[in-house]
């Protein structure tokens, strides 16, 4: 009998990075794949991207509205709470045998917390990381408590979920998901990507993406604005900011940017094709998103990582951090432009989803029991 297994995606980007693993689920004859859609997916404000998902040609089999309009912390809260019992209804209709979740937003802790009172097992993506710059980073080792199975992108993140108590026969290290994309996807020419998206292809382009630092600082994004004051004519891609707290925000202050600056676009979403097209043609990539750290290297561009929000990840040595400071941010930009060393590739060979599902295979039958691990 085929196994269930219901993956469960609440964003854009988390989509972008699962999609490969989809796919093989979706084409192999031992699993039956269900998709459980929330979250930003849901929502106008955020481009619906779930349409995205039926037009990769994937069924939806079950939706949880859970998202409130609103930017603050409590809404956050309140946000979990619907999700909860939302996934409560999901996961009883479809029962499924394992639930897989990657990372560490507040959606996937609201369904891991629903899968383990309903004694669904759950596998965990991209366990063991730190981020001591946003709650995503207690949020992701809650989820690994909770989990039963660990699929994490580094040596040194497998041994981080064995620390925390974790059997090391349910810990694997397969790589970053992300990099499976970058192997598999043609990405699109300059000239065809940029007439898609409306730059000069006669400047430079630098790719933005800032969220909320959840821990600390959420108005960084007005520095960063005025650091890109000194590029009047670079083509200034904007994609828009996560639905934390401080996201809606954060995205005001790019529109308002944008209105007064021709050479500034913001999206809703690129999708993963425009995404990673874009990454690979830019100058720089710029901001806090994983991304930066994770999947730009592998396309050989330079990332200026902002702020703290990622602090505690692993990076390559085509990262330049910088603070909040707008004469600082400047600096490292341009600091970063003369990179001209080779690019570290430390999160896998891109060979994730097959590894996974061999692994998956050789499981006799999924549970939640487990015990705590002692060194």
């Amino acid at each position: 009998m085929k196994k269930k297994i219901c993956v469960v995606t609440g964003t854009r980007a988390e989509y972008g990075l699962l999609f490969p693993l989809l796919k093989k689920l979706q084409q192999d004859t031992a699993f039956c794949l269900q998709i459980l859609v929330t979250g930003a997916h849901l929502s106008p404000e955020f481009g619906e991207t779930y349409k995205q998902i039926e037009l990769d040609g994937f069924k939806i089999d079950e939706k949880v509205e859970m998202l409130l309009s609103t930017d603050t912390a409590l809404g956050v809260v309140k946000s979990m709470g619907l999700a909860t019992i939302g996934f409560a209804d999901a996961l009883a209709r479809l029962q499924p045998d394992l639930m897989i979740i990657l990372g560490d937003r507040f959606e996937m802790l609201a369904a891991a917390q629903s899968a383990l009172i309903m004694q669904i097992p759950t596998a965990h993506l991209h366990g063991g990381e730190c981020t001591f710059g946003a709650y995503d980073d207690a949020i992701r080792h809650s989820i690994s408590k909770m989990a039963t199975w660990h699929f994490t992108s580094t040596e040194s993140h497998r041994k981080r979920v064995i620390q925390l108590g974790e059997a090391p026969e349910r810990v694997f290290n397969v790589g970053a998901i992300g990099i499976e994309n970058i192997m598999g996807l043609q990405l699109l020419e300059k000239d065809e990507l940029f007439e898609q998206l409306q730059l000069s292809k006669e400047q430079p382009l630098f790719l933005i993406t800032y969220h909320p630092e959840t821990n600390g600082e959420i108005d960084g994004i007005f520095n960063l604005l005025k650091a890109l004051e000194h590029y009047p004519t670079t083509n200034l891609l904007f994609t828009k900011s996560n639905a934390d707290n401080g996201g809606r925000r954060i995205n005001k202050a790019i529109q308002n940017f944008t209105k007064s600056h021709p050479n500034a676009k913001l999206y809703d979403s690129l999708g993963q094709l425009k995404y990673l097209s874009a990454v690979q043609h830019a100058e720089i990539v710029l901001g806090n998103s994983s991304s930066g750290l994770i999947e730009v290297p592998y396309l050989a561009t330079v990332t200026v990582n902002c702020g703290n929000r990622q602090e505690g990840r692993e990076q390559p040595n085509s990262v330049f951090n910088t603070t909040l400071q707008t004469d600082e941010i400047y600096r490292t930009i341009e600091k970063a432009r003369k990179f001209n060393g080779v690019y570290d590739q430390i999160f896998g060979d891109g060979h994730v989803s097959e590894k996974i599902l061999t692994i998956l295979k050789e499981v006799p039958s999924f549970s939640i029991k487990k015990e705590f691990y002692d060194l």
